[in-house]
């Protein structure tokens, strides 16, 4: 067998296989450069993230007042929105969706 040798590149060649290593090593480190933000990334909400709204680990019961009734549920971005019959009296309670504590209350009556 014999080995064949590859002849001595032209200085123009030399000078184009010099620009594909570089234009190569720029293309790799900004996939590098991508990879590390995206895994920052995730790492950071991740490592920030406070849980999901249903990881509530306790019960949690809500006492209605005597003859009420549960008209319509709703999530309003972060709270939990609840309207309620009260003896033919509009009421909207709204809880915080994360800790399911109540957040206010707003009462619907009529004119005298």
């Amino acid at each position: 067998m014999t080995d064949t040798v590859a002849p001595e590149p032209t200085p123009e060649q030399a000078a184009l296989i010099a620009r594909v290593r570089r234009m190569m090593l720029i293309a790799g480190l900004t996939s590098a450069l991508a990879v590390a933000v995206v895994l920052i990334a995730v790492g950071y909400r991740l490592y920030r993230g406070e849980g999901s709204p249903g990881a509530a680990t306790t019960d949690i019961i809500a006492t209605l007042p005597k003859g009420a009734r549960i008209v319509a549920t709703a999530v309003a971005g972060e709270r939990l929105v609840l309207t309620l019959d009260i003896g033919g009296v509009t009421e909207i309670r709204t809880f915080d969706a994360r800790t399911l504590k109540p957040a206010g209350k707003l009462k619907f009556v009529n004119e005298p």
